[in-house]
């Protein structure tokens, strides 16, 4: 893989629906969901202008779960509401090992002392859960959870550093695709807004007469739909340590007895949650870690859009 100068463009209609010759979500797609994908081992490769990284996996396992998570009868791995036009889908991919290196390339602007940095983890999962449109298949709304157990992380100061350095790197390329997203996504995150939140739901309220059997999907559709597109990064325990290891690239270091400096530091239950579509004002209910202290957040930020609004209007 490399990354992009410029972010190329959507990907378009599912190439599964195209290659069956359909362009709705139909039996094709549900026969490649229902595949249960085990790899021994895959090598991934990052290239870019300032670095090359690589990800080895062993012991690859992705399979179609229930919304509880958990391996069942395939029809209960996806709800469709027909009403809406849409589907949801869920997916656990989970692995032995990983493995990440990445180092800075010869024709980069990177220290050449700089350390290449090592990642080396044991157990983990992602979880993914998609909203589609029966229709054309595009993806509305998407929440991707990865899960890690205990973690254990060495890292020296120059590795730190080559970490920084290789985020700053990709911040460009990143900035660009968010871009490019959050331009195509008004349409979609409006249809998923509208058909989602509970008092935007009148036009979809069943007629008199509707049968049960409609009402009760389209409850347990709302259980478990997505409001907007979000990432999840869960850790139950990291241990990281930094150490100085200035003084082994000086000489006569040893010699003299200087001796580097260490920062050991534990988190517990580590949690990053990014919302990217999220607008300002909109509310935070379905949010994962949702606590009542973000009412007061919400009413700050309607305050500081209203007044922003309000100052837009004037020019």
């Amino acid at each position: 893989m490399r990354t992009c100068e410029e972010p190329r463009p959507p990907n378009g209609q599912s190439p599964i629906a195209l290659a069956a010759g359909q362009s709705e979500y139909g039996f094709a797609e549900k026969v490649v969901e229902g595949m249960f994908i085990v790899v021994n081992s895959i090598t991934i490769k990052i290239h870019s202008k300032a670095f090359h990284a690589s990800f080895e996996l062993w012991q690859l396992q992705g399979y179609s779960v229930n919304p509880n998570w958990q391996q069942s009868d395939l029809r209960l791995t996806r709800i469709t509401d027909p009403q809406r036009g849409e589907v949801l889908t869920f997916k656990e991919l989970t692995w032995q090992t990983l493995r990440i290196e990445a180092d800075a390339t010869e024709n980069g602007d990177q220290d050449p002392i700089t350390t290449p940095l090592r990642l080396i983890t044991n157990q983990g999962r992602i979880q993914i859960s998609l909203k589609r449109r029966t229709k054309d298949c595009n993806v509305v709304a998407s929440k991707l959870m990865f899960l890690l157990d205990d973690l254990l992380w060495v890292l020296t100061d120059s590795q730190l550093k080559a970490m920084m350095k290789y985020a700053e790197s990709l911040s460009e390329a990143m900035e660009k695709s968010a871009q490019q997203r959050k331009s195509l996504a008004p349409e979609s995150v409006q249809v998923s807004l509208d058909v989602g939140l509970p008092w935007k739901r009148a036009s979809w309220a069943q007629p008199f007469g509707a049968s049960p059997n409609a009402s009760s999907i389209g409850q347990y559709f709302d259980k478990h739909d997505m409001k907007e597109s979000s990432y999840h990064l869960l850790i139950s325990r990291l241990d990281l340590h930094i150490c100085d290891d200035s003084h082994a690239r000086e000489a006569g270091a040893q010699k003299h007895g200087m001796l580097g400096g260490a920062i050991q530091l534990t988190f517990r239950r580590m949690a990053f949650d990014y919302y990217p579509f999220h607008r300002a004002g909109d509310a935070c209910k379905h949010w994962v870690r949702y606590s009542e202290a973000m009412e007061t957040r919400g009413q700050w930020a309607k305050k500081l859009v209203s007044e922003f609004q309000s100052k837009m209007e004037k020019f």
